[in-house]
């Protein structure tokens, strides 16, 4: 094993082996591979149902990593001058600006927004 490789709290369940080569196996999923922006298909729209009356843009149907995910809502909140979030697949932005987040998407090549 390479030394980075080996962490401990990745094999709390081995509790031996005299293998030099053992590969502890993890019962967790890789991470999604991130689909080209041509091939995304996002979903803008605006809502305020459960903030307190507060108008918030979502963009739902991202397909990919969660780092890849963050780093396009983190441009967005940048070009559109706002807070937000993003995570499990959706990015939140602070305000109504579904027309400007729309523009900002097709001109990344994401051509498919609706």
């Amino acid at each position: 094993m390479k030394p980075k490789d080996n962490d401990w709290k990745q094999r709390l369940g081995l509790v031996y082996s005299t293998n030099p080569d053992v590969v502890y196996e993890t019962n967790e999923e890789p991470e999604a591979e991130t689909l080209p922006p041509h091939r995304q298909k996002l979903r803008v729209r605006i809502d305020r149902r459960n903030r307190g009356g507060k108008t918030v843009t979502l963009v739902t149907g991202f397909q990919g990593s969660e780092a890849d995910l963050k780093e396009l809502g983190k441009q967005l909140k940048a070009q559109c001058g706002v807070g937000g979030s993003a995570k499990d697949g959706e990015i939140l932005i602070q305000g109504d600006f579904k027309t400007r987040v729309t523009e900002l998407l097709i001109k990344a090549g994401y051509s498919q927004t609706k």
